[in-house]
């Protein structure tokens, strides 16, 4: 005879025991999780967002084009010496490096440009005209003996008592990145450079991914002949260094076009990504779940595309973010020896190469572009450190 149950309320500790302690997470949001605990990646990813946005929009706010040109005020700083000639009301003025002087307001905003009427090269004064003001330009006090380290020149407006000290330093409203020797914003030349750099990045690497991920998987499932026929092709496109073929598609093409630039770095740029995929897909193709797969008669770009490429996302995910950066840097260096687009278009290669002719005296047009490029592969570098924790199972810490 059975034996009566005699069931018992379970005590509180013995009901938490049994509780869910959090919900179940797709595979997805739990990379998203692990990510966000990376403060490095998000700060790569907040930085990639802006740079995104920056070269998106940020020419939409500025009054200017990449192409704008205004040589009255070509080669201004982004911070201007100004030296305030008049009181009553305030006249202020700024000289340039080449000896231009101009009419610049209190907060930084540029005016106009006075004009030479007098260049008095002998004693070392000139003399400018705005309207119904001559400001006079006397430089030769720096070569009096004993003089050379107090000031350089003194400004006087229409007869008025010497000033020889700056009144501030302000910044330039107008061109906040300063201006290059055609007048140019350096500032929107700097994000159209930003589109056209990552434009190429972005489209090199959607290549990279296609051809990359398509070439490798097949080289690796078939095997045999095929796997060593196709991977032999890799090895001899992996034998020219990458610059050097991309150099010789350019000149063999002549069109320094965007589109020829971004068909010459993606035509070579999948060999790592095929040799990573058909890795990734030769690990996976003997395991359970493919043999059940041919077994119920599955055909073979099935398998490929619908179970062996899933299953690797996460070393491609990584690898390509991983790319980018790698082809901003090429593309830049690409254009800085010449070969990248035609004027008056610029990517950040062709800007870092137009400010090196100035260095020394307009370090500013190279240190901008200089910096994007290197903002640009931190962030994507911070990221794809954190997606590689994110994605990889074996680096994963909880």
């Amino acid at each position: 005879m059975m034996e009566s149950l005699n069931f018992e309320p379970a005590t509180a500790e013995e009901a938490r025991d049994q509780e869910i302690l959090r919900n179940s997470l797709t595979y997805w949001q739990d990379v998203w999780r692990r990510l966000k605990n990376h403060k490095l990646a998000m700060v790569g990813l907040f930085g990639v967002i802006f740079i995104i946005l920056f070269a998106v929009f940020g020419p939409l706010f500025s009054p200017f084009s990449y192409s704008d040109q205004n040589l009255d005020f070509a080669n201004t700083p982004p911070r201007l010496n100004i030296y305030q000639v008049a009181e009553n009301p305030d006249y202020n003025v700024f000289l340039t490096r080449d000896y231009k002087l101009l009419h610049v307001s209190d907060n930084g905003t540029i005016l106009n440009r006075l004009k030479l009427d007098d260049k008095d090269v002998i004693n070392k004064k000139y003399t400018y005209v705005d309207g119904n003001k001559f400001v006079l330009l006397d430089f030769a006090y720096n070569l009096l003996p004993g003089m050379e380290a107090e000031y350089d020149y003194t400004f006087s407006l229409n007869g008025a008592p010497e000033i020889s000290q700056p009144l501030q330093k302000v910044p330039n409203r107008l061109y906040p990145f300063g201006s290059d020797d055609l007048g140019r914003s350096l500032l929107v030349r700097v994000m159209f450079g930003a589109r056209i750099s990552l434009t190429i990045a972005f489209v090199a690497s959607l290549v990279n991914l296609l051809v990359g991920v398509v070439y490798g998987s097949i080289a690796a499932y078939e095997g045999g002949r095929t796997d060593n026929f196709m991977m032999r092709f890799v090895d001899l496109l992996n034998s020219i260094p990458l610059v050097i073929y991309i150099i010789l598609i350019m000149v063999l093409v002549g069109n320094r076009g965007l589109w020829t630039l971004t068909l010459a770095l993606g035509s070579v740029y999948w060999v790592q990504m095929a040799r990573l995929v058909r890795g990734q897909v030769l690990s996976l193709k003997e395991q359970e779940f493919v043999l059940a797969a041919r077994a119920l008669g599955v055909n073979r770009s099935h398998i490929i595309f619908r179970h062996l490429v899933p299953n690797a996302i996460g070393p491609i995910i990584v690898a390509m973010t991983m790319m980018i950066p790698s082809a901003v840097f090429t593309e830049a260096f690409i254009a800085f020896i010449g070969l990248g687009v035609s004027a008056p278009m610029a990517s950040w290669g062709t800007l870092a190469n137009d400010g090196l002719t100035g260095l020394l005296s307009y370090p500013y047009q190279l240190f901008f572009p200089s910096l994007a490029i290197a903002i640009t592969m931190l962030c994507f570098n911070f990221l794809g450190d954190g997606l590689r924790d994110a994605l990889d199972p074996r680096l994963r810490k909880g």
